[in-house]
C-alpha cells in the first residue's frame, strides 16, 4: 500500500508541476538540451538489418500526398507507373509473354519511374516491380469496380492495359492493342465475346493518352477502322526470350505453336503434314474442343500448354514450324522458332511478313511452303537467326518507357 500511495503522489505532483508551468524541473540552457539529446543518439551496437517484406498491396496507402504526386515535406518521387499484370499464370500465350517480358526489362531502361503490377500471381513478378495483389472471379467487375478502386488507393501517375479501360480511370492511361483480328473476321471469336470486344477495344482506344500496338500492321488497322489519330499510336515491336536458342539434333516431326481455334487453321498444318509423311506436335491451348477432338482423331500429338523450357525444347528439335495462321498481329512463334534456329513456312500475312522478311517461306499453298522450308532448311536457318537479332525487349521496353514520358509531360 505504502508503494501505490507513494505512486499515486508522484502522479499528483507531476500534474501539479504542469499545472504550475513545470517548476518541479530546473531550467537548462538549450544547448544543454541539445547536448542530451546527442548523448540520447549515441550509436549503439549494430543491429543485424532484417530483410524487408515485399509488400502487396496500396502503394499510396501509406504515404498521403499533397497536389500531384508530392510526399509531406516536399519531397519529389518517382512517377509511379502501374501496369496491369493480369494476365500473368493464366496461360494466355501472346499476351502474357508481352506482359512479363516488359515488365522484366522495363526498370532496367527507366529508373526514372516506378513500376508496380496488379496480378493475382504476386510470385511471378521480377525485381523491380511492386506488387499490387487483387484476385478476381469476374473480369467485368473487376475492370468496373475492383481495378478503379485499387487506383484511387494507390494514386500512379499513370496506368497501363491491355485491350481494355476500366469504367472510370482516375489517372491517364496508355493501352495496348495487339490486334483487331475481330473485325477483320468475325469467325475467330463467338458471338457475345465479340460485341463485348467491339464496345471495349474502341473505346479504349480512343479514351487512353497513348495506344500502343505490336506491328504496324496493327496501326494501320487501327487508323482505318477505329480512326485512330497517327501520332497517337506507338508502335512497340515484339522479341524473343534469350531462352530460346538453337541446341542438340533435329528430329523429324513438324510444330505447330498457337491456340486450337479456328483462325489459326491447325488442320491445315496436320494437311501439310501428312502431306510429306510428318508427325504434327501441336502446342497450345485448346479454344475449340471439336477441333481439338478432330486434330487427335486424325494423329496430330496435341501437347496442350508447356511450360517454356519444354516449349524450348520442342522448337530446337523441330524440321519446321507450320503456322497457318490467317489473321496475326505480330505472330511471335515465328521469331521464337528462328530464334531457334528453326525454318518457319506460313501462309502470307502482313503481320508475319514485317516479322519474317525473306529469313521464311511464304505462299498460298502451305504444303508446297513446308517442302521448301524442309529442303532449305540451312539457309533458312541461318537467315532466321540473322533476323531476329532485329528485335530485342530493351528496345521494345525504351520505346513503351518513352511514351510513358510523354504522357506525363503533359
Amino acid at each position: 500500500m505504502r508503494h501505490a500511495s507513494g505512486h499515486e503522489q508522484r502522479w499528483r505532483n507531476r500534474g501539479d508541476r504542469r499545472r504550475r508551468g513545470g517548476a518541479g524541473r530546473p531550467t537548462r540552457p538549450h544547448l544543454d538540451r541539445g547536448r542530451d539529446r546527442a548523448r540520447a543518439r549515441a550509436p549503439g551496437p549494430a543491429r543485424p538489418a532484417r530483410p524487408r517484406p515485399r509488400a502487396l498491396v496500396h502503394l499510396g496507402a501509406r504515404c498521403r500526398r499533397h497536389g500531384r504526386g508530392v510526399p509531406r515535406g516536399g519531397r519529389v518521387t518517382k512517377p509511379l507507373v502501374v501496369i496491369d499484370a493480369d494476365v500473368l499464370g493464366r496461360h494466355r500465350t501472346g499476351d502474357e509473354t508481352y506482359v512479363e517480358q516488359l515488365l522484366a526489362a522495363l526498370p532496367e531502361v527507366a529508373d526514372d519511374l516506378r513500376f508496380a503490377a496488379i496480378t493475382r500471381r504476386p510470385e511471378l513478378l521480377p525485381p523491380g516491380v511492386e506488387p499490387l495483389h487483387l484476385p478476381a472471379r469476374s473480369q467485368e467487375l473487376r475492370m468496373a469496380r475492383a481495378v478503379p478502386s485499387l487506383l484511387r488507393r494507390t494514386r500512379p501517375a499513370l496506368a497501363h492495359f491491355l485491350h481494355a479501360l476500366p469504367l472510370r480511370c482516375p489517372c491517364p492511361a496508355v493501352v495496348t492493342v495487339q490486334d483487331l483480328s475481330w473485325e477483320r473476321d468475325p469467325t475467330v471469336m463467338p458471338l457475345r465475346t465479340r460485341m463485348v470486344f467491339r464496345i471495349v477495344v474502341p473505346r479504349a482506344a480512343r479514351r487512353a493518352a497513348r495506344v500502343l500496338t505490336i506491328s504496324e500492321r496493327t496501326k494501320r488497322d487501327l487508323v482505318e477502322l477505329y480512326r485512330i489519330p497517327d501520332q497517337k499510336i506507338v508502335v512497340t515491336l515484339l522479341a524473343v526470350d534469350p531462352a530460346f536458342h538453337p541446341e542438340g539434333e533435329r528430329d523429324s516431326y513438324l510444330l505447330y505453336v498457337g491456340a486450337i481455334e479456328p483462325r489459326k487453321q491447325p488442320l491445315l498444318a496436320l494437311d501439310a503434314a501428312e502431306a510429306v509423311g510428318r508427325r504434327l506436335v501441336v502446342v497450345g491451348p485448346t479454344k475449340d474442343e471439336p477441333l481439338a477432338e478432330e486434330l487427335r482423331r486424325r494423329g496430330a500429338d496435341l501437347r496442350g500448354y508447356v511450360a517454356k523450357p519444354e516449349l524450348v525444347r520442342l522448337y530446337q528439335h523441330a524440321s519446321c514450324l507450320v503456322f497457318p495462321s490467317r489473321y496475326e498481329g505480330f505472330g511471335l512463334p515465328v521469331l521464337e522458332a528462328m530464334a531457334c534456329g528453326t525454318p518457319v513456312a506460313a501462309l502470307e500475312d502482313p503481320a508475319l511478313r514485317e516479322v519474317a522478311g525473306d529469313a521464311a517461306v511464304f505462299g498460298a499453298d502451305l504444303t508446297a511452303s513446308v517442302r521448301v522450308a524442309l529442303v532449305e532448311h540451312e539457309r533458312l536457318s541461318a537467315a532466321g537467326l540473322r533476323r531476329v537479332r532485329d528485335f530485342s525487349w530493351h528496345e521494345t521496353a525504351a520505346q513503351t518507357a518513352a511514351a510513358y514520358r510523354e504522357v506525363l509531360a503533359r
